[in-house]
C-alpha cells in the first residue's frame, strides 16, 4: 500500500505541475539515476558475489515552481544497495520532500532542506550521491533579505541518519542555528564604488541530545559559534572564519570535556597568467554530531574543508588518500599556477601551463602537564590556536606541466610525491607508520578530426621501502609498486569508449600481482547517458573533499543511466 500510495503521490505531483505549467505559467523539472550491479565471485581479488547477484541504486528527482511557490521530492530505492554504500541504506520510499515560498524579501522552506553557513566549519547539511552521504535536514528554514547585501537564515530539525525500509531515519539529537551576513559594498550607497570589498558573517548552531548516561554528567544543550571575515582588493583576496564548540563530550573524543576550536585562513593573488593560492587551518576537538555515540561518516553537523588537493587520477586518489581529522589536525596548503606566455620560446605557440602544489597536516600540540589530574572538569589537556606537534599526518607535493603542441596534440606530465601516517588516517592492513609513495603520469591527448579524438594515460606508483621492526631490513611496504593504462576513444557529440588496466606488479606476494582490466562504453543523447562497464575494480578509498568511504574489491558489470528534465 506504501508503495501504491508513493506512486499516486508522484503521479498526482506531475499532474498538479503540468496543469499549473499550462494554465499558470508553472514549471516542473528533475533528473533521475540509477545505477545496476551485477556482480560475480573473484577470490583472487577477494570479490563476493552478493545473494541477490543484482543491485541497484535508483534516484528520481521532481522540482515544481510556480510564481513564488516551490516543492520538490526525491524518490529512493536501493534494491538492495550497490557495492561500497553503506548498510543503513534499504528498501524504495520518499528520501526528500518539501514545500516552501519564496519572494524578495523571505524564502521559507518546510520539510527536507540543505544549507551551509560559510565555509560549513560550523554548519553543513549536504548530499553527495558518490560517497552515498546525506545528512539534510528535516524541519523548517527561513532567510531573510531586510535589505541590499544583508541575509539572515535560521534552521531547525533532526538529521537524516539513514534510509530504511524505504523511509527516512533521523537522528535522536535535535539541530538549530541562525547565520547573518552582511555585504557592506552592497548595503551601503557610498561603499559600492570602493575598491575595497568587505563581507562580514556570523553563524551559532545547538544541538539538544538527552542525557541518557548514568555514569557521566553530559550536556544536552551543545553551542557552537564563530565569525568570519572576507576582503578583496584588486587581484587580492583574504577571508578567515574563526569557530569555537563548547563543551561536547563524545565517542570521538572519549568523552573528554575540552572545548573545540577551527580556524580557517585563506589568500588569494590572480593576474593573467598567475595564480598564488595559500591556505591554513587549525582543527581540534572539532568533531560535533547530533548524536554524540555516533561514527564513522555518520550525523555530522559540520564540515571541515580539507586541506589538500583534490585528484583525478587513480593511482593517486585513491590508493593513499587523507581524510580530514575532524578530532584534531593543523594544515597548509600553497599552490601556484604560471602560464609561459604564448608565442615564446617555452610557452610554444599556445602557451605552456605550470602548477605546483604543497600541502601538510600534523597533529595538535596537546599538553596534559598543564592538567590537574584532581580536577574534575574533565578537561584531558591544553592547546592552542596552530600548536603544532611533530606527529605528521599528510604530506603532498605535485607538480605538473601542460602544453599543447598544435591544434591535434596536447599533453600533460604529473609527479606526485605522498607521505600518510597509516596510523591516523588508516587506509590499509597491511601497513603501519608512514607509507610514501612517488607517482608519475604522463597524459595525453590526440584529436583525430572534429568528431573523433584519443585520450591515454600512464601511471607508475613506486612505494619507499622501510625497515623491518625486528630485522632492520629494507622491505616493501602494503602492497608494492603499481602501474596503470588508460585509452579512452571520443566520438563526439555522442560516444566514448575506454579500457583500462590496473597491474599490481610489485606485490611481495606473487600470487597477488593482478592485473585489474576494465573496459566501458556509452552514449549521451541531449539530457540522456547511458553506460556500460565490465571487469574488476579493487578494493579501495573513495574520497572527495577529505570525506571518504570504503569501496570492496569487485568483478562484474555495472550500468549507468542518467536522465534531466
Amino acid at each position: 500500500m506504501k508503495k501504491i500510495a508513493i506512486c499516486a503521490f508522484v503521479v498526482g505531483f506531475s499532474f498538479m505541475g503540468n496543469s499549473q505549467q499550462t494554465n499558470k505559467g508553472g514549471s516542473i523539472t528533475g533528473n533521475m539515476e540509477s545505477t545496476f550491479q551485477y556482480l560475480n565471485e573473484d577470490t583472487l581479488i577477494d570479490a563476493d558475489q552478493p545473494p541477490s547477484k543484482g543491485l541497484l541504486n535508483t534516484y528520481i528527482n521532481v522540482f515544481y515552481t510556480n510564481g513564488n511557490f516551490k516543492a520538490g521530492m526525491r524518490l529512493e530505492s536501493y534494491l538492495p544497495r550497490i557495492q561500497g554504500y553503506p548498510n543503513r541504506f534499504d528498501g524504495t520510499g520518499i528520501g526528500m520532500r518539501y514545500l516552501g515560498y519564496e519572494n524578495d524579501f523571505v524564502d521559507i522552506t518546510v520539510g527536507s532542506f540543505y544549507e551551509q553557513f560559510g565555509s560549513g566549519m560550523i554548519f553543513r547539511a549536504y548530499e553527495d550521491r558518490q560517497l552515498g552521504y546525506d545528512n539534510l535536514m528535516d524541519g523548517g528554514r527561513v532567510i531573510v533579505r531586510p535589505m541590499d547585501g544583508v541575509k539572515i537564515k535560521g534552521v531547525y530539525g533532526k538529521q537524516r541518519l539513514s534510509f530504511q525500509e524505504g523511509r527516512i531515519v533521523h537522528s535522536d539529537g535535535i539541530t538549530r542555528g541562525f547565520d547573518g551576513e552582511i555585504n557592506f559594498n552592497s548595503a551601503f550607497e557610498k561603499l559600492k564604488t570602493k575598491k575595497l570589498k568587505v563581507t562580514l558573517g556570523g553563524s551559532f548552531m545547538s544541538k539538544y541530545q538527552v542525557d541518557d548516561r548514568e555514569d557521566l554528567v553530559l550536556p544536552e544543550n551543545v553551542g557552537s559559534y564563530g565569525g568570519r571575515l572576507k576582503l578583496r582588493y584588486g587581484k587580492f583576496t583574504l577571508d578567515g572564519e574563526y569557530i569555537i564548540k563548547e563543551q561536547d563530550p563524545s565517542s570521538d573524543n572519549n568523552y573528554n570535556y575540552n572545548h573545540g576550536h577551527a580556524a580557517l585562513f585563506n589568500f588569494g593573488y590572480s593576474r593573467k597568467g598567475l595564480g598564488i593560492i595559500l591556505s591554513a587551518k587549525s582543527v581540534d576537538n572539532m568533531s560535533y554530531r547530533s548524536d554524540r555515540t555516533s561514527s564513522l561518516q555518520d550525523l555530522f553537523i559540520n564540515y571541515l574543508p580539507s586541506m589538500n588537493k583534490v585528484h583525478t587520477y587513480n593511482l593517486v586518489a585513491s590508493l593513499y588518500p587523507y581524510a580530514t581529522q575532524p578530532v584534531g589536525e593543523i594544515a597548509f596548503q600553497g599552490e601556484i599556477l604560471y602560464t609561459i606566455k604564448r608565442g615564446s620560446k617555452l610557452g610554444g605557440k599556445y602557451g605552456t601551463s605550470l602548477n605546483l602544489n604543497y600541502s601538510t597536516a600534523y597533529g595538535p600540540n596537546r599538553d596534559v602537564s598543564e592538567v590537574n589530574p584532581l580536577d574534575s572538569t574533565g578537561v584531558a589537556y591544553s592547546t592552542g590556536l596552530f600548536d603544532i606537534s611533530d606527529s605528521v599526518y599528510w604530506q603532498d607535493i605535485n607538480f605538473n606541466i601542460t602544453r599543447k603542441f598544435n591544434k591535434k596534440f596536447n599533453l600533460k606530465l604529473s609527479y606526485f610525491n605522498l607521505l600518510l601516517n597509516n596510523d591516523v588516517a588508516k587506509v590499509t592492513g597491511n601497513a603501519t607508520g608512514l607509507i610514501q609513495s612517488n607517482i608519475g603520469v604522463i597524459e595525453a591527448g590526440y584529436k583525430i578530426n572534429k568528431k573523433h579524438s584519443l585520450r591515454a594515460e600512464l601511471q607508475g606508483l613506486f612505494l619507499n621501502k622501510v625497515e623491518d621492526k625486528y630485522t632492520g631490513e629494507r622491505v616493501t611496504n602494503d602492497n608494492g609498486n603499481w602501474a596503470t593504462v588508460l585509452v579512452e576513444y571520443n566520438v563526439s557529440p555522442n560516444w566514448f569508449f575506454s579500457i583500462m588496466d590496473q597491474f599490481n606488479y610489485g606485490n611481495p606476494d606473487e600470487a597477488r600481482r593482478l592485473h585489474y582490466f576494465y573496459g566501458s562504453f556509452g552514449y549521451i543523447k541531449d539530457a540522456t547517458r547511458i553506460t556500460f562497464g565490465y571487469g574488476r575494480q579493487r578494493a579501495g578509498l573513495f574520497c572527495v573533499g577529505g570525506v571518504c568511504r570504503f569501496v570492496p574489491a569487485s568483478n562484474g558489470l555495472t550500468v549507468g543511466f542518467t536522465q534531466s528534465f
